[in-house]
C-alpha cells in the first residue's frame, strides 16, 4: 500500500448539523479524484485513466464487466456526476465522501452499496474506507487515497489467472472484499510478533515503556475489531439475503470470506486476552519487586534498631567520676573495641536469624522444612 500519510479519523470533516439528506460536502484535505477504468471479458482486458466521465458509458457496452476505481473525492461535482452516470443514490454518495462509516451493506433499486475498511501494513494500525457499488455489469469503488491492497486483483485480471475473467461483476466485488480481508492477516502476524516481544520484555525487565506499548497494542486491536466485526456481519448479509446482483456461485465464495473474518475476530480476541494477561503480569512483577525492596529496607532498618539503641546510650557521655553508676565502662581500657565487637555480634546474630527464616538469601526456616517433610 502507499506510504501516504493518513489523517486521524477523529479529525475528519463530518456533515454539518441540520444539512439536507444527500448533501455532498468535500473535505478540504481530500485529494482530487483520479479515475481508472478496467473493462474485461473472457478474451481481453483494457485499462484506461479517464478524465471525462461521459466516456465511461461507452465502456459499459464494450465488455461484460467494468471496474471503475476513484482515488480521492475532493471534488464533489465529480462524485455527483459519477452517481448520475451509474444511477447511484444520493444518500450512498453522502456516505462515500464522509469516510467515517463502519462496514455495512445497503440495497438500492438496481445496485448494492458496500462499505469495508482496508488495512495499512505494519503498526500502528490505520484503516481506510473502501466504498463499493455493485450493479449489473459494473463495480464502482471509491478510496480516500492512492495505493491499496487490491493490486493482486488487478494482476489476476490482466493475466487472466483464476476464474475472474469468466465471472461477472459480483465475483469481482467478492475478489475485492477477499483482498481486503486477506490483508488483515499480515497485520495480525505483526501483532503476534509484537505480543511475543512484549511478553519477553515483561518477564525479563519490565519498564514503564512496556506498559505504554501494551496499551498501544490494545488500542490497535480495538481498531481492528471495530473494522472487522461489522465487516463480518456485512459479508454474512451478502450470503444470507437474496440480492439480485449476487449469484449463488458467488455466495459460495463469500462463505470462505466469512470464515476468514471469523478467524481474524478470534485472533483479535485472543491477542486482547494475552495483552490483558501481560498487563497483570507486569503489575505483579512491579509489586513483587517493590516487596523485595521493602523487605531489604526492613531488614536493614531492623538490624540497626539495637545498634542505634546501644550507640544512643553510650553517646550520652555520663561522667563516671561523679558516680560509679554513670557508665563505668567508659573507663575500661578495652571498652571501645569491646563495644564494637558487641555491635558486630548483634548484627551477625540478626543476619543469621533472618537467613534461617528465609527472609534473606536462600535460607529456609525450620518450620518450613518440617512442613515440607510432612
Amino acid at each position: 500500500m502507499s506510504s501516504v500519510k493518513r489523517r486521524n479519523p477523529k479529525k475528519r470533516r463530518r456533515q454539518a448539523p441540520g444539512a439536507p439528506p444527500g448533501t455532498l460536502t468535500a473535505d478540504p484535505e481530500a485529494r482530487q479524484p483520479r479515475i481508472d477504468v478496467i473493462t474485461y471479458g473472457p478474451k481481453d482486458v483494457e485499462e484506461e485513466q479517464v478524465q471525462d466521465i461521459g466516456s465511461i458509458r461507452r465502456f459499459l457496452q464494450q465488455r461484460p464487466v467494468v471496474w471503475v476505481n476513484v482515488d480521492g473525492f475532493g471534488d464533489v461535482d465529480t462524485v455527483a456526476e459519477l452517481g448520475r452516470a451509474f444511477g447511484l443514490h444520493r444518500l450512498a454518495l453522502e456516505d462515500v465522501v464522509h469516510s467515517c462509516q463502519r462496514a455495512k451493506v445497503e440495497e438500492y433499486e438496481d445496485n448494492l452499496f458496500i462499505v469495508a475498511r482496508m488495512m495499512e501494513p505494519g503498526l500502528p494500525v490505520r484503516t481506510e474506507q473502501l466504498s463499493i457499488f455493485l450493479g449489473d455489469g459494473f463495480v464502482l469503488t471509491f478510496q480516500e487515497h492512492a495505493g491499496d491492497c487490491l493490486g493482486a486483483v488487478r494482476e489476476r485480471i490482466r493475466d487472466g489467472r483464476g476464474r475472474i475473467r469468466q465471472m461477472g461483476a459480483d465475483y469481482l466485488a467478492y475478489c475485492l472484499l477477499d483482498a481486503v480481508v486477506d490483508f488483515y492477516f499480515p497485520s495480525m502476524d505483526a501483532f503476534s510478533d509484537e505480543v511475543e516481544r512484549l511478553e519477553a520484555q515483561v518477564l525479563s525487565e519490565p519498564t514503564p515503556e512496556t506498559v505504554a506499548s501494551i496499551h498501544a497494542a490494545k488500542r490497535d486491536l480495538l481498531t481492528i475489531r471495530r473494522a472487522v466485526a461489522p465487516l463480518r456481519e456485512t459479508v454474512n448479509s451478502l450470503i444470507r439475503d437474496g440480492h439480485d446482483v449476487i449469484s449463488e456461485t458467488t455466495r459460495v465464495y463469500l462463505r470462505d470470506c466469512s470464515d476468514h473474518l471469523f478467524q481474524i475476530v478470534e485472533m483479535v480476541e485472543t491477542y486482547r486476552e494475552l495483552l490483558g494477561g501481560l498487563l497483570d503480569v507486569y503489575l505483579s512483577s512491579v509489586s513483587n519487586r517493590m516487596n523485595d525492596v521493602m523487605k531489604v529496607l526492613t531488614v536493614i532498618a531492623t538490624m540497626f534498631i539495637p545498634l542505634t539503641f546501644l550507640a544512643g546510650i553510650y553517646g550520652m557521655n555520663f561522667n563516671s567520676d561523679v558516680s560509679p553508676w554513670n557508665m563505668p565502662e567508659l573507663r575500661w581500657y578495652w571498652g571501645y573495641p569491646a563495644f564494637l565487637l558487641v555491635m558486630i555480634a548483634i548484627a551477625g546474630i540478626e543476619v543469621f536469624f533472618f537467613w534461617r527464616k528465609g527472609w534473606i538469601g536462600k535460607g529456609q526456616s525450620t518450620s518450613t522444612k518440617d512442613s515440607d517433610s510432612k
